[in-house]
């Protein structure tokens, strides 16, 4: 494999100022894309950006909610201007903001949870499907989860946000077989980022027992990089793990 696979390519990744998704960003600017930062706080996107173009890159940083369809519009249409299309796509962002038994749980962020992680895909998709068609094709990757494939306590709203999810690159895929785009999802398994350290010792056991392999955002880049490097007429309508057991 070239040593800059990515290089003509245009990325736009959602969360891209933390955890994955700024590992995303990082993998991609190195492999040669040109890419856009998209995150609600642009302070560190912004550094980052700074830092990929010091190296030699091409990077644009732009505030963006992904629960918010304009917001997300003016992103793709951002991109298109500075870069000329869009040909890759990391839907990062994601959330999970209670971890109370359903009948406990805030409503206002269970129904957040659902915005963010389930109809910010949507969102992202909506707007980024018009791009990678004119582009003659191209990929769309999001971020999922374990826990959208088994029933679990004290996560409910995140849980389900990712099950829709999973439904939802299913449909994309079909929908988008004749199309020359890719849609995949990617099951990191636990990962060190702040959406779970935020959680103290309520923190999920997973990372701290058992079989499974707590990893850092950059321990997910080279499945992250086998995705974005694939043919367009390659694998879609997948999800691929990382993880150490039965999903």
């Amino acid at each position: 494999m070239s040593a800059r696979p990515l290089s003509g390519k245009v990325a736009v990744v959602t969360g891209g100022s933390k955890g994955i998704g700024a590992a995303g960003v990082k993998a991609f600017a190195a492999a040669g894309a040109s890419v856009v930062i998209g995150a609600r706080g642009r302070e560190l996107a912004e550094k980052t950006a700074g830092e990929i173009g010091a190296a030699g890159g091409k990077a644009l940083a732009v505030a963006c909610d992904v629960a918010d369809y304009a917001s997300v519009e003016g992103m793709f249409s951002a991109a298109a201007e500075a870069f000329g299309g869009v040909d890759l796509v990391l839907a990062g962002a994601g959330v999970n903001l209670q971890r109370d038994l359903l009948v406990d749980a805030d409503i206002d962020l269970w129904r957040k949870t659902i915005e963010i992680n389930l109809i910010g895909v949507y969102h992202t998709a909506r707007a980024a499907i018009p791009r990678l068609k004119a582009r003659g094709g191209g990929k769309f990757i999001a971020i999922g989860s374990g826990r959208g494939r088994r029933g679990s306590t004290h996560s409910s709203a995140y849980a389900c946000s990712k099950a829709g999810q999973w439904m939802l690159i299913r449909c994309l895929a079909e929908e988008l077989l004749d199309s020359n785009i890719a849609v995949n999802e990617i099951v990191p398994g636990p990962v060190w980022t702040d959406m779970n350290t935020q959680w103290g010792d309520r923190i999920d056991p997973i990372f701290t027992g058992g079989p499974e392999w707590a990893k850092q955002p950059d321990d997910v880049v080279p499945l992250l990089m086998f995705l974005a490097t694939q043919p367009n007429l390659g694998p879609t309508g997948q999800f691929f793990a990382l993880n150490r057991r039965e999903i």
